[in-house]
């Protein structure tokens, strides 16, 4: 077995988490370099136009890539569940069938990428003077779903069995592989977003290609019998029983993230590129809480497998205190270095209009990043436990949250509260971002407050 598997169902809770979201963290940071990359090098290098491109496929890519990577987080959700019960057959057992799920899934979504893009573009009123290049930029990138699903379900397997090192070194290694040829496909050859969409594809070929030769060499649960490799029915089910309803809670969350950004795109391209920016950088703070999700996740699903709540319950108490830690540790950052940070993504011939919007709406939404935390810890105790069909309330109170925040804050010049005039417009669009927030945090902690999941141990195994 890799020395890197860890059984979280013994010993310290909170070094368990902190030691497994560790290498998460940093492996998630180097996976927002794909696209941060891409916003940086074209935003310095084609220019603003190109950037709005590339940034309002933000949210159609997500939407795209969610597809797929929720079928491998319920992949991860069985096999921990399986490891913690000490059921070593079922694991490999899970491995074997869990090809047949991700090859489907991201050959349907792959086909859906590049037929309905420009459909869906246009319903987002991308303007027709960067249509072109978002399109050209979003089907490229989805030729790359494949590598993305099956990355996505080896790494989801390793870090079921508690190692969330060994992703990490092909992220890092991918992450190096797509800044090099960004550069040299638009510095050097002058390829435009293409360039920037094809150095995206080959870098994720290699870190699945990577990731699937090192798990069968060297963890001895991917090494299957050919009745292990068979695909079997049990496993496929709940397979699809537990990733589809995660699929799906991340689709709405992207249909909802591209309700907003078709408002975004009616305020014009300086506003447009103001909120690529502060996308990514939005990113960049969700990757703690996101590696500590699914180390909390990970740390759920053992125990619950182990059958002990208690062990449970002190997964979520222990992500509570680090989410408030980090959370307060950002605010002075965005206060105090907003107009830097956006800055870093433009040159020096960028408008001063793009710098001053971007940096206001980092201290718009600074304040709820508590709350966007919150999301993930209780959701990544849900989801270990096997609870996913609550993962549909999340995705349907955030689409229903944007949806409705973003056709109310927008369309008022001016909104009166407390005494206070506050100037809305285009500032709406990050007051939604944060109401969201608060509002799908308060949902997530009452659905754990209600005790559901816990009930009868509904496990895998069952």
């Amino acid at each position: 077995m890799n020395k890197n598997i860890t059984d979280m169902t013994v010993g310290s809770p909170t070094k368990h988490i902190l030691k497994f979201a560790g290498p998460l963290l940093i492996g998630n940071i180097f996976q927002q370099f794909y696209n941060m990359v891409d916003s940086f090098i074209v935003g310095k290098y084609v220019g603003e136009k190109a950037l709005a491109a590339v940034g309002t496929c933000g949210s159609v890519g997500f939407l795209f890539f969610s597809l797929s990577s929720g079928l491998a987080i319920g992949i991860g959700i069985i096999v921990a569940q399986y490891f913690g019960a000490k059921n070593e057959s079922s694991v490999r057992t899970t491995i074997g069938s869990s090809i047949y799920v991700l090859a489907s899934a991201a050959l349907a979504v792959t086909l859906i990428g590049l037929i309905f893009t420009p459909a869906i573009l246009r319903l987002l009123n991308c303007p027709e003077s960067i249509i072109g290049d978002a399109i050209l930029y979003m089907r490229t990138t989805c030729c790359g779903i494949i590598f993305i699903a099956f990355y996505n379900g080896v790494a989801a397997i390793l870090r079921a069995l508690g190692d969330s090192k060994s992703p990490l070194y092909f992220l890092i290694i991918s992450s190096v592989i797509n800044l090099v040829l960004d550069l040299v496909f638009v510095l050097y050859l002058g390829m435009g977003v293409f360039g920037v969409g094809i150095a995206t594809v080959i870098s994720q070929a290699v870190s699945a290609i990577a990731s699937i030769i090192y798990a069968c060499s060297k963890v001895s649960y991917f090494r299957l019998s050919k009745e292990e490799i068979l695909p079997h029915r049990h496993i496929i089910a709940t397979s699809y029983k537990l990733g589809i309803p995660l699929a799906l809670q991340n689709s709405l969350i992207a249909i909802s993230c591209m309700v907003l950004q078709g408002i975004v795109n009616t305020f014009g391209e300086t506003v447009m590129a103001a909120n690529t920016i502060v996308s990514k950088v939005e990113q960049l703070v969700q990757q703690p809480y996101g590696s500590l999700g699914v180390a909390v996740t990970s740390f759920a699903g053992q125990n619950y497998g182990a059958k002990d709540i208690a062990r449970v319950k002190k997964g979520l108490h222990r992500g509570f205190f680090i989410v408030l830690i980090f959370s307060l540790s950002l605010l002075p950052i965005a206060y105090i270095f907003g107009r830097h940070i956006i800055g870093f993504f433009l040159n020096e011939e960028a408008s001063l209009e793009t710098i001053r919007i971007g940096a206001q709406a980092l201290r718009i939404t600074s304040p709820f990043y508590f709350f966007l935390g919150m999301i993930y810890v209780p959701r990544a105790v849900l989801n270990g436990c096997g609870d996913t069909k609550f993962a549909m309330i999340n995705g349907i109170t955030e689409v229903i949250c944007r949806v409705v925040f973003s056709q109310v804050l927008t369309r008022f010049a001016v909104i009166s509260l407390f005494g206070f005039t506050i100037p809305m417009g285009y500032w709406g669009i990050w007051a939604t971002t944060g109401l969201t927030w608060g509002l799908t945090s308060i949902v997530c902690m009452l659905r754990y407050k209600m005790g559901s999941w816990r009930k009868g141990f509904k496990t895998v195994q069952n």
